[in-house]
């Protein structure tokens, strides 16, 4: 008789993994509590994975629509921060790890179990974000990984489905890898392993071909409160609604595909094929609307703490005191960020078109070459000589000794 370990909170997806998972782990003599969240992925139905989790031998099954949590506590934190890794990925998948690792513990704190778990393999970068996070937020909880340990074969997964009268739809049909939520939607695998291969049209959903999209560019506005966007085209709206809405608009246009060889957590390069249509958008708004409202200074120091914040998700660090503190730096600068972004959305990008704001660090009287220039032209005498201090005394110290770049000639 196999000895009882207790209780494991298993996150459940309702594929072959998660499903072969429930009765491993019942095998292996824990009682598995199994959970389910929707941050917005396609083809999602709670309540048939609940069914289905207790039909594979779960005690119990959680189910959590958890699109509004996701956009507020880790989406939008990461809008604010203008994250996106190595300049160009927008954290998609990485974002949501975090929120199922402390949903995770968060069962497992109310249901006294000894253990959590996961369908991720030994090889992807997800693995070390859930496991992280997890144990950061319960350093005694024990992370379990059936897939990882396991070392089947996927036909042995579906023999031993097949022979424990689990039901599950192996899709061989699909020759990708597909992780998808509110905030954009990743594919892997297949032909795409080969960076050589453009990336064909059956591998994107959410973006039309951007050389055949319409042939007349849509103009809208986003419309930012304190950083976060509250308004499409004059539309109030919750963060869930707009970025879905904002997905279909900017999808339209074959806006926010992306395609990158990335330095993956687990010490290799991957090719990495993206689609981000509302998730590019909203970040290229947000940008250009701190252009307009925060200090010179604080804009470059921002920049600099952008990559942090970006490397420290992707990494597995959400739960970090460095990503906390940067995170308390980054909300201290967007009680500034409000007013409204025009963008051009047409064959493929979204461009920034103009640009408004009730409080804004922008003066035209200062900015302005025509009637009303309020800048004191005979301050830049005095300026130039200043600033140019420091160069003149140390050439005058040194001397220099370039040569001529170009022929002199009386």
């Amino acid at each position: 008789m196999t000895e009882k370990k207790g209780k494991a909170v298993l996150a459940y997806s309702g594929g072959l993994d998660t499903s072969v998972a429930v009765m491993w782990l019942t095998e292996q003599g824990y009682d598995v509590i199994t959970m389910t969240a929707d941050v917005g992925q396609k083809d999602v139905d709670l309540q048939s994975a609940k069914a289905k989790a207790l039909h594979s031998g779960a005690i119990k099954a959680y189910i959590f629509d958890l699109k509004k949590t996701f956009v507020e506590n880790y989406v939008y934190p990461s809008l604010k921060a203008n994250a996106m890794y190595q300049g160009t990925y927008p954290l998609v998948s990485a974002l949501s790890r975090p929120l199922i690792a402390k949903t995770l513990v968060d069962i497992a704190n109310k249901e006294g179990a000894v253990a959590v778990a996961h369908g991720c393999t030994g090889k992807g970068q997800d693995q070390v974000r859930i496991e992280v996070c997890a144990t950061a937020l319960n350093p005694n909880i024990k992370v379990l990984a059936p897939v990882r340990d396991w070392h089947f074969s996927r036909e042995a997964e579906m023999e031993y489905a097949a022979k424990h009268g689990i039901p599950v739809k192996a899709n061989v049909g699909s020759p990708y890898s597909i992780d998808d939520n509110l905030w954009g939607r990743s594919i892997e695998c297949g032909l795409l392993e080969d960076p050589w291969n453009e990336p064909p049209e059956d591998a994107y959903e959410m973006t039309a071909n951007p050389l055949e999209g319409p042939d007349a560019p849509e103009f809208i506005e986003i419309t930012f409160e304190h950083g976060v966007p509250v308004a499409l085209n004059g539309e109030r709206m919750h963060g869930v609604d707009l970025i879905l809405k904002l997905n279909a608009i900017a999808g339209k246009h074959g806006i926010g595909r992306v395609d990158m060889v990335e330095d993956r957590l687990v010490g290799f390069k991957s090719r990495e094929v993206y689609e981000c249509p509302g998730s590019s958008t909203l970040l290229a708004a947000h940008r250009a609307m701190e252009t307009l409202t925060l200090d010179k200074q604080v804009l470059k120091t921002k920049r600099e703490l952008e990559v942090r914040f970006a490397e420290l998700t992707y990494e597995g660090y959400w739960f970090s005191p460095l990503r906390d503190a940067i995170n308390a730096f980054i909300n201290d600068t967007q009680q500034y960020v409000s007013g409204t972004v025009k963008m051009r959305l047409f064959k493929g990008q979204a461009v920034v078109r103009g640009l408004k704001a009730n409080k804004t660090v922008y003066r035209h009287d200062l900015a302005t070459y025509s009637a009303g220039d309020a800048f004191d032209h005979s301050a830049a005498v005095g300026f130039i000589n200043i600033w140019g201090l420091p160069v003149r005394t140390w050439t005058a110290t040194y001397p220099r000794h370039d040569e001529a770049e170009t022929p002199i000639e009386a």
